[in-house]
């Protein structure tokens, strides 16, 4: 029986976070901020390979069959999203993100909103495009469409940081923001790619990814993860079966 399996049927009271996920999915980032916030959590593999996240214990978690999810204790149902469950727990915990009344609370959210809706909707669909066009001729065209909107996506990322003096989006205060975009850089560079989105035009976010790589926490969320050597600016995907190709 698989640790998923175990899970799914065992009945027990939640004490602590539970984050399931797979090798270098969206579980990455919630991960991180895990991790830099130093809470307790258990981690449930899904196995891909087998399709785990379509089957039916899971699509209790999340009807849709996507990773990650994350149950929480003192909440009714678990969370699915992965903006929505990184706000969650930098809400509850009051870190990595502005309180709801500070000055830059609405530039934190817009940004946030921004990254999870255009960036990273962009990305998995550009991950996988058999998925929206199933003919081939379309899907060249398609996908070149779609790395102009996220290679423009990304300098309009790198213009914030300029723009507030960095080196973080929100200047001198690191958010969940940070993360999510570093993810996101990493993913952009090495699926599905073939090598036609990097770094070179975007210097500030280039520092930022410098400054990210050297945080202990990060470090801890990628061992954890499997993932080696300099894992935002020369990222390899870990050689782990279920590994978004």
């Amino acid at each position: 029986m698989s640790e998923f399996e175990r899970v799914m049927t065992q009945d027990s009271i939640l004490d602590r976070y539970r984050l399931y996920g797979s090798p270098d999915s969206a579980n990455f980032v919630v991960r991180m901020v895990l991790e830099e916030l130093g809470e307790a959590y258990d981690y449930v593999p899904v196995d891909r390979l087998t399709s785990q996240q379509k089957s039916a214990g899971y699509r209790q978690l999340n009807p849709q069959g996507l990773i990650p999810v994350l149950e929480a204790p003192g909440q009714k149902t678990p969370l699915f999203e992965t903006a929505a469950i990184i706000l969650f727990l930098c809400d509850r915990h009051r870190a990595l993100a502005p309180d709801h009344d500070a000055p830059d609370r609405g530039c934190f959210l817009k940004w946030l909103f921004f990254i999870s809706n255009t960036l990273h909707s962009d990305l998995r669909i550009f991950f996988k495009p058999k998925r929206y066009l199933p003919g081939e001729e379309q899907q060249g065209p398609f996908g070149e469409t779609l790395m102009r909107r996220i290679s423009t996506s990304f300098e309009h990322l790198d213009h914030e940081l300029n723009a507030t003096g960095g080196p973080f989006l929100l200047g001198q205060h690191m958010s969940c923001l940070d993360i999510y975009l570093a993810a996101c850089a990493r993913w952009a560079q090495i699926y599905g790619s073939s090598g036609r989105w990097s770094l070179n035009n975007t210097p500030h976010l280039t520092r930022l990814l410098e400054i990210l790589e050297k945080r202990p926490a990060i470090r801890k969320a990628c061992e954890l993860e499997q993932i080696e050597g300099s894992p935002f600016l020369k990222p390899v995907p870990p050689a782990l079966p279920g590994v978004t190709s």
